[in-house]
C-alpha cells in the first residue's frame, strides 16, 4: 500500500466555528484539518503562533482555512440563495475585505489554501450580475495571490458544468475546486461522481460527507447521514479520486453539534472507514 497518498483529516475550528474543535481532532489521530477561519478576535499573530505550535504537537496539518460569514443561513435553499457569500450584494463589499483578512490571517499560518461556498451565481452568464462575480472573485484571487495562496470553491450551488464554466470565465491561474459530494446531493445539482468525473484536475481539495437524496431535488434539501449511509457511494467516490489524480487529503466533514462524545463516535467511525477502503484501493 502506497503511504504517500490520501491522508485522513477533519473540519476542524478553534473557537466557536463549524466543525469538530482540535482537541477532538487530536484524539481522533488524524493527520490534517481543514480549519474554519477563528472570529476576528482570535485573528492575531499570537493566536496564529500558538495555533501552530498546537498543531506541530499534534503532528496535524493545516491544508485548508475556510471562510464563512455572519448572517449566513443555510435553514433552507431560498435562504443560501439570499444569504451565502460573496453573491448577495448587499453585504458583498464587507465580506469581500472579511475574506481578505482571513487570507491574510491563513498567510500567518503558512496556510497556502483559502476556500469559501461562494453563493449562487447568476445562471445568465450575460448578465450583469454575473459579470460583477466573476470581478470579486478576479480580486478575492489576486488578493490570496499575493499571499502566496490558492482560492478553492466549495461545490453545492452550482452544477458541475456551471462551476467550470465560471472558473473558466475568471481566467484565474489559482481558481480551484474543494469537492464535496454529499453537497451535490443537499443542494439537488447533480450525480456526484459524474460532477466529479467533468471537474477533474480542477478539484485540489476535498470534503467527505454523505447524504440522501431529498424527494424534490433543488427544492428542498436532501439529508446529511454518517459516512457510508447515504448515496454518494463512498467506495466509488474514492475510486472516481483516483482516476482523476487526486491523491491530496481526505478530510471528513460532519455537521453535528459541538459535543466531544458524539463527535468522537461518529467521526472515528469515518476515520475507520476511510482508512479502510484506502488500504484496499492502493494496496
Amino acid at each position: 500500500m502506497r503511504d504517500d497518498v490520501w491522508p485522513v483529516g477533519v473540519f476542524a475550528s478553534i473557537d466557536e466555528g463549524l466543525g469538530v474543535h482540535l482537541d477532538v481532532a487530536r484524539e481522533l489521530g488524524v493527520s490534517t484539518i481543514h480549519l474554519h477561519a477563528p472570529s476576528p478576535a482570535s485573528r492575531t499573530a499570537t493566536h496564529a503562533e500558538d495555533f501552530l505550535a498546537l498543531l506541530a504537537a499534534a503532528g496535524i496539518e493545516l491544508t485548508v482555512v475556510f471562510g464563512g460569514f455572519p448572517g449566513e443561513s443555510y435553514a433552507d435553499i431560498p435562504a443560501v440563495e439570499r444569504t451565502v457569500g460573496l453573491v448577495p450584494r448587499s453585504t458583498r463589499a464587507e465580506r469581500f475585505a472579511e475574506m481578505c483578512r482571513i487570507s491574510d490571517f491563513a498567510k500567518q499560518l503558512h496556510c497556502d489554501i483559502v476556500a469559501l461556498h461562494l453563493g449562487f451565481v447568476p445562471h445568465d452568464r450575460n448578465s450583469r450580475e454575473y459579470a460583477d462575480i466573476v470581478d470579486i472573485t478576479r480580486r478575492l484571487c489576486d488578493h490570496a495571490g499575493n499571499n502566496g495562496q490558492n482560492v478553492h470553491l466549495e461545490t453545492g450551488q452550482e452544477t458541475a458544468a456551471a462551476l467550470v464554466e465560471f472558473i473558466e470565465a475568471t481566467s484565474c491561474p489559482n481558481l480551484y475546486v474543494n469537492f464535496d459530494p454529499a453537497n451535490m446531493i443537499l443542494y439537488g445539482t447533480g450525480e456526484p461522481l459524474p460532477a466529479l468525473r467533468l471537474l477533474g484536475d480542477k478539484v485540489r481539495s476535498v470534503h467527505c460527507k454523505d447524504a440522501v437524496w431529498s424527494d424534490r431535488p433543488g427544492v428542498t434539501w436532501g439529508r446529511e447521514v454518517p459516512l457510508g449511509a447515504g448515496d454518494v457511494n463512498i467506495p466509488e467516490y474514492l475510486e472516481t479520486l483516483r482516476s482523476i489524480g487526486y491523491l491530496g487529503p481526505l478530510t471528513i466533514e460532519r455537521e453535528i453539534p459541538q459535543e466531544r462524545d458524539r463527535q468522537k463516535l461518529e467521526i472515528s467511525g469515518a476515520v475507520r472507514l476511510l482508512q479502510q477502503l484506502t488500504q484496499e484501493i492502493w494496496a
